[in-house]
């Protein structure tokens, strides 16, 4: 699937068309210009690539779960594990594979990323990817999601996700990882598609520039946002599920929100809004703060689908 080039303001004239329409003078910087591209876009090839694939047809048509992948569903950093798994193949040296993973530390540490970190780490993917075709991306992600991350995945984000799924809502991953990896996963995993940073490509070619900028932050309540529209979805009926306090304007925008093994600041956020806190990182039970509204779905899921079975019966 081709993507529009809106990264090169000087040259685009759908660019400047969306430009128009969302700035003005007193208006949103040229950051958060691009994480509402970044958001629309998003949204656009996401439900491209659900009607590309089979699923299961939603039978709550108003209500969503989103998830973040990256030690919410999956242990650690999801880039990491494919850049591992390209590195091993040769198409990263040692030293670049060095360099993503000290940045991730640095983050994990921090809670912050540094835009330093952010640049560099986007600028040496996009030099990886430019020129290759889209399909060869897509095929590498299979065999390194089958490798590397099929045993990193959490059970107990897996076990939510799945009790979404089985009250016949729309299940969606939202991550800063390109939109081609992130839909691996949520195919694996049996969820309706994923909101992710879209590469631009022409011809089915990586161009090397971005649509918009990467969806993080901001971005993702702007996806998640640009979806709800599309797909009629009721936002105070939706729910949420992050790590990191950098999510917040995603958990926000929802009507239940859950802390998946927190940072700190997201920890101490959650607590004060009343917000459900799940860790999976140790052998405790998880702290539960708040109303255990998934559980609650989870039971009127299970009475919906009994009542539907009766009837086809």
């Amino acid at each position: 699937m081709d993507t529009v080039d809106t990264n090169d303001p000087s040259g685009d004239k759908q660019f400047k068309r969306r430009i128009r329409r969302i700035r003005n003078p007193f208006g949103p910087t040229d950051a958060e210009v691009r994480a509402n591209v970044a958001g629309q876009a998003s949204a656009d090839a996401a439900l491209a690539l659900q009607i590309e694939s089979e699923g299961a047809v939603p039978r709550d048509l108003t209500a969503a779960a989103f998830f973040d992948v990256d030690n919410t569903m999956v242990q650690g950093a999801s880039i990491i594990h494919f850049a591992r798994g390209l590195a091993a193949r040769k198409y990263f040296t040692s030293g670049d594979l060095a360099q993503f993973a000290w940045q991730q530390v640095k983050f994990r540490v921090s809670g912050k990323e540094n835009s330093e970190d952010v640049a560099s780490g986007r600028e040496k993917a996009l030099s990886f990817i430019t020129g290759r075709p889209t399909s060869e991306l897509s095929s590498l992600g299979e065999e390194i999601y089958d490798e590397v991350i099929a045993d990193k995945i959490w059970a107990g984000t897996r076990a939510l996700a799945q009790m979404h799924l089985d009250a016949g809502q729309q299940v969606w991953l939202v991550t800063a990882t390109p939109l081609e990896l992130a839909q691996i996963i949520a195919k694996r995993l049996g969820l309706t598609g994923a909101l992710g940073t879209v590469a631009e490509s022409k011809d089915g070619v990586f161009t090397g520039r971005l649509v918009g900028d990467i969806l993080h932050g901001i971005g993702k309540a702007h996806a998640v946002r640009s979806l709800a529209v599309r797909e009629g979805l009721n936002l105070k009926r939706c729910t949420a599920y992050s790590d990191s306090h950098n999510d917040v304007p995603m958990l926000s925008l929802v009507g239940t929100a859950v802390a998946i093994n927190p940072d700190p600041d997201l920890r101490e956020l959650a607590k004060n809004r009343g917000w459900e806190i799940r860790d999976y990182r140790t052998g405790r039970k998880a702290a539960k703060i708040g109303v255990p509204t998934a559980l609650a779905l989870g039971a009127v899921g299970g009475g919906l689908a009994a009542v539907i079975g009766r009837r086809k019966g």
